[in-house]
């Protein structure tokens, strides 16, 4: 199996640390950031899903994004940001402002609010995206997540917008936790970064043709992930993390988490409408987690 030495790699999607009250905690951002760096990660991508991105608004966002530049983390090698907006304008102004700062490329949710909507109105609204962006679109991933937005990006889709935008459609992230999903997009579109968002199926995803992932156990575990995006290689510890993580809450339990692996509880507060776990719901979680974690290094 010879794998491309180019490939995507291994992407944090990193959480957005909180304070109370929701405000962008920053110094725990760049902290974390620096971590996952440091550990395994080729890139953080800010504001997806484990990042609580739609709920982030504009000036979060340029927050985030000068923080972590302005703490040295290179945008152009080590940088994605996720856009989710049901606006189109929005979703511009969310990608215009990645852009320019240099981001290295951006992970576009489809409009989500309106359900039903067929691969014609998904094209339209895409390509009036790309329109709007110009010269300075560059390096997207489409983002195929249907359990969060209710909206399947298809095969053909993929097909019209990467014929249509060459150069610019780089890569679509597939978190349908399906892997006959994955695979469709592996042999249709095998020439794009097909990224897997279920830690679970990447190690055959990548043995099959992925080129990595933008995924949440990064935030814990990069140097476990490592080995299976670079040699597809598989790690029953991974998957017994991420199904014990997948019993509670996702986005709070990889949340507290991050908090129990810095020592550090302030890592664990949440933006409304989302709450953080209960402190029994807490203290099962990490005993579960040093449980596998210490299983693995023995």
């Amino acid at each position: 199996m010879a794998l491309n030495p180019n490939r995507f790699g291994l992407s944090c999607a990193i959480t957005t640390p909180m304070r109370e009250g929701g405000a962008v905690d920053l110094p725990r951002l760049v902290h974390h950031a620096r971590h996952v760096l440091a550990n395994g990660c080729d890139s953080v991508t800010l504001f997806g899903t484990t990042g609580e991105g739609a709920a982030l608004g504009s000036p979060a966002r340029t927050a985030m994004l000068g923080a972590l530049v302005g703490a040295g983390i290179d945008p152009a090698r080590q940088i994605y940001a996720g856009v989710a907006a049901a606006s189109l304008h929005e979703a511009v102004d969310q990608a215009q402002t990645a852009l320019n700062v240099g981001a290295k490329g951006l992970l576009v949710a489809p409009p989500f609010y309106f359900k039903g909507v067929g691969d014609e109105g998904l094209y339209a609204w895409f390509s009036q995206f790309f329109e709007k962006l110009g010269a300075s679109a560059r390096n997207t991933i489409l983002y195929h997540i249907p359990s969060v937005t209710a909206v399947d990006i298809s095969i053909g889709l993929v097909e019209r917008l990467k014929k249509a935008f060459p150069g610019v459609v780089t890569g679509v992230k597939d978190s349908s936790c399906d892997y006959p999903t994955t695979e469709a997009f592996l042999k249709a579109h095998g020439e794009l970064a097909i990224l897997v968002g279920d830690e679970r199926l990447l190690a055959r995803a990548v043995r099959n043709g992925a080129e990595g992932s933008i995924c949440g156990l990064a935030n814990l575990t990069p140097h476990l992930l490592r080995p299976m995006v670079y040699e597809g290689a598989e790690d029953a510890t991974v998957n017994a993390l991420v199904d014990e993580i997948c019993s509670y809450p996702v986005l709070p339990a990889v949340k507290a988490l991050v908090g129990h692996l810095h020592g550090d509880a302030g890592y664990g507060p949440m933006r409304a409408p989302l709450v953080a776990l209960d402190e029994g719901q807490r203290k099962a979680l990490f005993a579960a987690f040093d449980r596998i974690t210490r299983a693995k290094a023995a």
